[in-house]
């Protein structure tokens, strides 16, 4: 038993290396069994773990053996080595210690202290019996037997009890092994859900790196991470578990760039420590230099992951492990890979969102441009405006002027009059779409709004024999807004319709309250609007398609305005319309408090 642990590494605390205690309790039980019914003081079962080597995972009969022997970790070959020398005893393998190389003992990792007893058959402390646990023919554990209680090497009846034992310890090596698989399949699901859930809710890589964090070392039981993210730009950002910036060189960088590409393109995590290759891409030197850098941080080894989203690769999770600590399993470089994955999505995710953002700011202080020279422009041409308005009028004046000449001046004063117009709009829409403007809400009675809109339109509406109905309750219908924006709203929505609608039609502006808002709608009975312009009405200088309302003056500003001053007022308006039946918008406003 004692030469099956030699060579042996000490593990800080094996039970984080074996999360099953069930399995754990069963391999005690038949250890426990071999020392009290076979007639052995010591047995101890080990089981091979995913670095190759056997780990002491129960032992029994003896609490020095116990505290020297569980949890260390001895070189499968070297166990290869001695069963070569040893007798063939059915499952059990025997090498008396006369077979040993001189000076073999001085390394085991325990010695009984006994002497043999004056015998032929007498046990030498020395002396191994062991029985290697094969499944289909792969060395999956071993059951180690020592210090026989009446000092002998066992016979044929012996034997074949220690026989029966080891088959019930490879049959419990194998359910803890599959138990412990399943449990370490669940551990890094559940790592993976956690990282999933907390990376894709992020819209920043920053923040995806600090709440990935404590899922990802927990998860994978490691002492530290660091992902480096590969920028458009070519240069690569790194970020660090604890927030601190890690220090690589340009050439370590590129080295991990390459790494990430070529283990991205082979679709695999690796073992750094365990190196087995990325083809052509890392050379030996290369490796030397990921070696060496890693034992100046105090890592033995690093599971290396890379991170991408479809054939991109975008960067790389690097976790550590200190000396000492279990190997990095299958189940744990296949779900690491597969974090890779989910990562990629998000870092993908929080790059579009940051390159959004940046969209909107640079739109935003595009669109504050436009109202700012639209603002100065109006202004600009306002002045000049009503200076030549004012020498118009006082030419039509003239007692004179000629005919010819009279109808000139009449027709630049309705030009200039309509330019008035276009300028007056213009700031008014500037001034609706000044966030720093903000409007002072109050009580706002839209009964008594459209009664005054409707007085200024009459004389349109009679023109062209248009009933205009008013349907609105008795008592005041308050909003809470702007009076003057809001009047602006009511009188933009009645003179479209009023203009739209032909000759003995019929527009209905209908005014109603519900618990938390208020209504306004206009139908009319005009030209109707095709489906492709309706979602365009609202835009600054949009007019129609339709000829029938091309023909109609306009400068597109008037729904532009309305829909800017609906939205800052937190409502929304709304659009129905048929092409030859008519419109019928709707503005909802919210209402004040009664």
């Amino acid at each position: 038993m004692s030469r099956e642990n030699s060579q042996t590494t000490p593990v800080s605390d094996p039970q984080t290396s074996w999360s099953d205690a069930p399995s754990r309790d069963a391999l005690q039980l038949i250890a426990e069994g071999v020392t009290q019914l076979a007639g052995f003081g010591v047995a101890a079962i080990s089981v091979v773990r995913a670095d190759g080597r056997l780990e002491v995972m129960a032992v029994a009969g003896s609490d020095a053996a116990r505290q020297q022997l569980q949890g260390t970790r001895t070189p499968v070959d070297r166990l290869n080595r001695e069963i070569a020398k040893a007798d063939d005893w059915g499952l059990l393998r025997f090498v008396p210690h006369e077979r040993l190389d001189p000076g073999a003992g001085e390394d085991w990792g325990w010695v009984p202290d006994i002497e043999p007893i004056d015998a032929p058959d007498a046990w030498h402390p020395l002396d191994l019996l062991i029985a290697p646990l094969y499944v289909d023919g792969t060395l999956r554990g071993t059951l180690a037997i020592d210090l026989p209680v009446d000092g002998r090497r066992p016979g044929a009846a012996q034997r074949a009890v220690l026989n029966s034992y080891a088959e019930q310890a490879g049959r419990a090596v194998v359910v803890a092994l599959e138990r412990e698989a399943l449990a370490e399949q669940v551990r890094m699901a559940e790592a993976a859900r956690l990282i999933v859930r907390r990376a894709t809710a992020q819209l920043s890589l920053d923040r995806i790196v600090a709440d990935s964090r404590g899922a990802l070392l927990d998860g994978f039981r490691a002492a530290g991470m660091w992902l480096q993210a590969f920028e458009s730009s070519g240069r690569s950002a790194i970020y660090s578990a604890d927030g601190d910036s890690i220090e690589l060189g340009p050439e370590m960088v590129a080295i991990a760039e390459r790494a990430a590409r070529a283990a991205w393109d082979e679709q695999r995590a690796v073992v750094v420590a365990q190196y087995r290759g990325f083809a052509d891409t890392i050379t030996p030197e290369e490796i030397e230099q990921i070696l060496a850098f890693i034992a100046d941080i105090g890592v033995e080894s690093l599971l290396f992951t890379p991170i991408g989203a479809g054939p991109e690769c975008l960067g790389n999770l690097v976790l550590t492990r200190p000396p000492g600590a279990p190997a990095w399993t299958e189940a744990e470089a296949a779900t690491a890979l597969d974090i890779g994955h989910d990562l990629g999505r998000a870092i993908l995710n929080a790059r579009t969102f940051e390159r959004e953002h940046q969209l909107v700011e640079e739109l935003q202080a595009l669109d504050t441009y436009k109202g700012q020279l639209i603002a100065t422009v109006a202004h600009e041409l306002k002045n000049p405006l009503t200076s030549v308005l004012g020498h118009l009028e006082m030419l039509e004046s003239s007692p004179d002027l000629s005919g010819t000449t009279q109808s000139s001046l009449n027709a630049m004063g309705r030009g200039a009059r309509r330019m008035v117009r276009v300028i007056d709009d213009l700031l008014l829409l500037a001034k609706v779409g000044d966030a720093d403007n903000p409007i002072i809400a109050a009580p706002v009675d839209l009964h008594r709004l459209v009664d005054e809109v409707v007085d200024l339109t009459m004389v349109a509406a009679e023109q062209k024999g248009i009933d205009v109905r008013v349907v609105a309750p008795a008592e005041p219908v308050l909003a809470l807004g702007d009076p003057d924006e809001l009047d602006t709203v009511c009188a933009n929505l009645v003179s479209n319709a009023v203009k739209y609608t032909p000759h003995g039609g019929v527009v209905t502006i209908t005014v109603s309250r519900t618990d938390e808002a208020v209504v306004l709608s206009v139908a009319d009975e005009g030209i109707g609007i095709a489906a492709a312009d309706v979602a365009r009405l609202g835009t600054e200088f949009f007019r129609s398609t339709n000829p029938a309302a091309v023909a109609q003056p306009g400068t597109g500003l008037g729904l532009a305005i309305a829909r800017r001053v609906v939205d800052r007022h937190h409502g929304r308006l709304e659009i129905e319309s048929e092409l030859g039946r008519g419109s019928t918008f709707r503005v909802i406003l919210p209402a004040a408090p009664l």
